[in-house]
């Protein structure tokens, strides 16, 4: 449930380089503290704050921000349902129907960061996609990390290729998460995953070495992602991020 990523390790040929398996491994109060981060209560309010489809329509970049893009039905807003799971009154709409999410909906943390859930590209992707993910990224000054959810059940597609050419071209620091893992067979995913950490190692400068496998039904991975979003808003002390 914590490390997903880890316990596929135990399914590697002896000898494989599992450097990248344990870049982000944060101790129990690094994970208590995202925790805490990620409820609701108090003087601690979690809620949504504004939607927007042009910049000047986005809510001041006064805090810390993280975004998650992904292609449409790569279950973006589910995880983002389950990140916030600790707030039950936080509404985060899910769909059946791909490409529900047309704006950029910003959600914030109380006085700590702000989460951004971008539209969805490819299928059903609004007209003006390009334009206002591209102004979004480009502009945004206090943008942290970009996540880039990819389909654990058939890899990376021709789509996210794209996506990692603009965020490569754009100099914007990013992070690949895998959905779904629970809907695949362990030998595939275990594929998927050596396939994608090679193409990062080989393709890709911005992208952090690890990857984040998660699973919105079960919730593996959540807790680690949880935690990771923290640190990298500068939310975690630094000696608890490792």
């Amino acid at each position: 449930i914590m490390f997903p990523l880890q316990k596929l390790e135990r399914y590697l040929a002896p000898g494989t380089d599992t450097a990248r398996f344990h870049l982000f491994q944060p101790g129990l109060a690094a994970l208590l503290r995202a925790e805490a981060l990620f409820t609701s209560g108090q003087g601690h309010p979690i809620d949504y704050v504004s939607s927007a489809v042009r910049m000047d329509h986005v809510p001041p970049a006064a805090l810390p921000e993280v975004c998650f893009i992904g292609r449409s039905n790569v279950g973006k807003s589910s995880l983002i349902r389950a990140l916030f799971s600790l707030a039950p009154e936080v509404e985060v709409r899910v769909s059946k129907t791909p490409g529900h999410t047309k704006k950029m909906n910003f959600f914030k943390v109380g006085k700590y960061f702000t989460l951004v859930d971008m539209p969805g590209y490819g299928y059903r992707a609004p007209q003006d996609f390009v334009e206002m993910v591209e102004a979004y990224l480009q502009e945004r000054h206090n943008l942290k990390r970009t996540f880039l959810l990819v389909d654990g059940v058939v890899g990376l597609q021709k789509t996210d290729h794209i996506a990692v050419e603009m965020l490569e071209e754009f100099g914007i620091p990013y992070v690949m998460v895998l959905t779904k893992i629970d809907r695949v067979s362990r030998g595939l995913l275990l594929r998927n995953v050596l396939g994608i950490q090679e193409f990062v190692k080989e393709n890709t400068q911005g992208c952090f070495p690890q990857l984040f496998l998660v699973s919105s039904v079960e919730f593996s991975g959540v807790h680690l992602l949880r935690c990771f979003v923290a640190h990298v808003t500068g939310n975690l002390p630094a000696a608890e991020a490792t």
